[in-house]
């Protein structure tokens, strides 16, 4: 029987969503993502295939994630199908009298005293996990993002691909922040996902590097340096063996061999998928114009350092699109030859250049132009919520954010 045909670059695409379970009426979180598999499937089960999408368990008992079932190239019909997924999940959890919320963080749970851990199948992985790291923070428990599975099919592709995706990443959550407010506080960074990201693993560090990936170009050495170091970080802690390198890896973009795919792990969810559609097909422009070697060829993509990256992903995490941009090396892999440039003036460039090439920027345009024009979602929330923390007006904006999941409507303040 003939193995599967690996898919090429940019042939179709991975795209998986986690949205938060909450009260209908408080907001709080709900740890019964359980009870609302099992009902759907009519059995226990950590997923549930709905047609076009499927439903799926996290970490945390109060998380759901919603994908696409099969890798697509219609990112646009799947954006409807994932809307789609999001109305019949919120119809199976009205018997629970709880909804879906978006955002990369809940702005007032508190992990340490409301977390509740998956029981199920692959409990015994989550509890190795907790053992060793204390999963009852919010860097295990709190962290709603989205995954953009990228194919390629030989060391080649992969060695193009990764180059690019490192030199995406830093600017990603300038477009995709949606998470300012961590227990009824606003956060240091506006992207406080990346920031407790950043700290879930420092009992075993290897496992985050540096977030950007290394700079390796072919399979057998991510196995060598990449793999066979994780294994060896987690060893003195795995006497059970129940850890696999896949799952270990916890870099901002990590490469799975067995499916041949690159995935990418530093955006923030939305406030309903077509959105998250948008940033994705803005990404995936932007890398594509990387790997035809538009402004730099690949030898000097490959060349820009890992710390360099990753410094540039902390500060524009923490300042999103207003992050003012000055290395210079690093503006020139995008063709920008002024001295310095803001992340949101970046991404507008990107979008103008991708849209000669990638049809699907006229397609999710009406999506992006809210970030393009009032600033990412984290930017929107803080000037939504203002200096008014008080529990009251945090749930009316965070109520509000939830009817956009529930209508597929942008979040824009008045």
């Amino acid at each position: 029987m003939n193995a599967p045909r690996r898919l090429s670059l940019f042939e179709a695409f991975g795209i998986e969503l986690e949205y938060m379970v909450v009260d209908r009426q408080t907001l709080d979180v709900r740890p019964v993502a359980d009870r609302v598999l099992q009902a759907a499937a009519g059995r226990p089960t950590s997923d549930f295939d709905c047609g076009p999408t499927t439903w799926s368990n996290e970490l945390a008992l109060h998380v759901l994630e919603l994908k696409g079932s099969q890798p697509t190239a219609d990112l646009i019909a799947l954006g409807t199908n994932l809307q789609q997924g999001v109305a019949s999940l919120q119809q199976a959890l009205a018997s629970s009298d709880a909804i879906l919320m978006p955002s990369g963080m809940h702005p007032w749970m508190d992990p340490a005293t409301e977390t509740q851990l998956w029981p199920h199948e692959c409990a015994e992985i989550y509890n190795a996990y907790h053992s060793i790291f204390n999963c009852f923070t919010h860097g295990w428990a709190n962290v709603q993002s989205v995954h953009l599975n990228l194919p390629f099919a030989s060391d080649d592709e992969f060695a193009r691909l990764h180059a690019a995706v490192r030199l995406l990443l830093p600017i990603l959550p300038a477009l995709a922040a949606s998470s300012p407010i961590v227990q009824r506080k606003f956060g240091p960074w506006r992207d406080m996902r990346m920031q407790k990201v950043r700290e879930h693993c420092q009992r075993v560090p290897f496992l985050t590097g540096d977030m950007i990936p290394e700079p390796i170009y072919d399979e057998a050495s991510y196995r060598q340096q990449i793999f066979a170091g994780l294994q060896s970080a987690i060893a003195p802690y795995d006497s059970a063996g129940v850890f696999d390198a896949n799952f270990l890896n916890a870099r901002g973009a990590i490469a799975r061999f067995d499916r041949g795919s690159v995935e990418i792990r530093v955006m923030d969810v939305q406030e309903h998928p077509a959105v998250d559609i948008a940033i994705c097909v803005a990404a995936i422009a932007a890398l594509k114009s990387l790997v035809a070697e538009r402004w730099q060829p690949l030898a000097l993509q490959q060349h820009v350092s890992t710390p360099a990256l990753s410094a540039l992903l902390d500060r524009v995490s923490a300042d999103v699109e207003a992050t003012v941009i000055e290395e210079t090396e690093y503006l020139q892999q995008f063709g920008i030859t002024d001295r310095s440039i803001t992340a949101g003036q970046l991404w507008r460039h990107l979008i103008e250049v991708g849209a000669e090439h990638e049809p699907r920027i006229g397609d999710v345009e009406k999506d992006l132009q809210p970030i393009l024009r009032h600033g990412s979602l984290a930017t929107r929330i803080a000037r939504a919520v203002g200096e008014d923390l008080r529990p009251q007006r945090l749930t009316e904006v965070y109520r509000e954010l939830s009817d956009c999941l529930t209508a597929g409507r942008s979040f824009v303040i008045a």
